[in-house]
């Protein structure tokens, strides 16, 4: 039996082995990593970002990025997890969220999303992301096509992390790090459900969602900014953000009144 065949066999019996996880939505997914795994990954990456990016002294900018992020994981069923939120100055249209419990907002989202409501939309889906175990699907998906990552050999609670634009990319970073290996369609329609729910449980607007991916759809031209580089179509995000009211509205109605709107956007 040759080298090649023995791989390819090994690789078959590790995906039929791995590929009993459901996600949120019901959907199977394939995850060979551990929470704690890939919260080390997720810590790694965000220091390293926060060294390589500049964060924002601002208080009241942060104060209010804080306050909707804040709302929105308190909505979390596992509260477990303290998350922490960093505000970077750049132009980016961009948002993230990272296993571990990290999020990051660059002050050029501010300009598109125009309230809370909005701004709480992003936020909502790029946890949601971290909820579903989208993460840990890419590294997954980027170790079994050989993607240059190695997880098995390398000493993550030694810190000695190698080809780290690599992980990055995978944990959805490609934006930054310069590398482009996006979530798929199905996670991208995954993590609008989820956030959009999410939103309106923590007492946000879930008809500003439309309203925020028509103002994406308007930034950056035809292209749009960098958040929606590797996401569906403007005119399908929307057309299924508003099938989604249905449910969301009254999710938000009940919230709403428990949850009060203290986060004021900055003049």
């Amino acid at each position: 039996m040759t080298k090649g065949l023995i791989i390819f066999i090994s690789s078959v019996l590790l995906l039929s082995g791995c590929a009993t996880h459901q996600s949120p939505t019901g959907r199977g997914q394939t995850l060979l990593f551990s929470s704690q795994e890939m919260s080390q990954l997720g810590d790694a990456s965000f220091a390293q970002l926060k060294q390589q990016e500049k964060v924002s002294q601002n208080k009241a900018t942060n104060n209010y990025v804080s306050c909707v992020a804040d709302r929105i994981t308190a909505a979390l069923p596992d509260q477990s997890l303290p998350w922490q939120v960093v505000v970077f100055e750049s132009e980016q249209v961009n948002a993230f969220a990272l296993p571990g419990g990290h999020i990051g907002v660059y002050t050029g989202l501010l300009d598109v999303a125009v309230n809370s409501d909005q701004l709480a939309t992003v936020i909502g889906h790029e946890v949601a992301h971290v909820l579903a175990n989208h993460s840990n699907e890419q590294v997954s998906r980027a170790q079994l096509t050989g993607a240059g990552m190695q997880l098995a050999d390398v000493a993550l609670g030694a810190g000695g992390i190698e080809d780290k634009s690599l992980y990055m990319a995978a944990l959805g970073l490609g934006v930054q790090v310069g590398y482009i290996l996006p979530y798929g369609r199905d996670q991208e329609s995954e993590a609008d459900i989820i956030g959009v729910e999410l939103m309106a449980k923590a007492g946000f607007n879930p008809a500003q969602s439309v309203e925020l991916w028509k103002n994406m759809s308007k930034a950056g031209g035809e292209q749009g900014p960098e958040l929606l580089s590797t996401h569906p179509s403007h005119g399908q995000r929307i057309a299924q953000l508003q099938q989604m009211q249905a449910k969301a509205q009254p999710l938000y109605e009940v919230n709403r009144v428990s949850v009060k709107n203290t986060c004021q956007r900055p003049n």
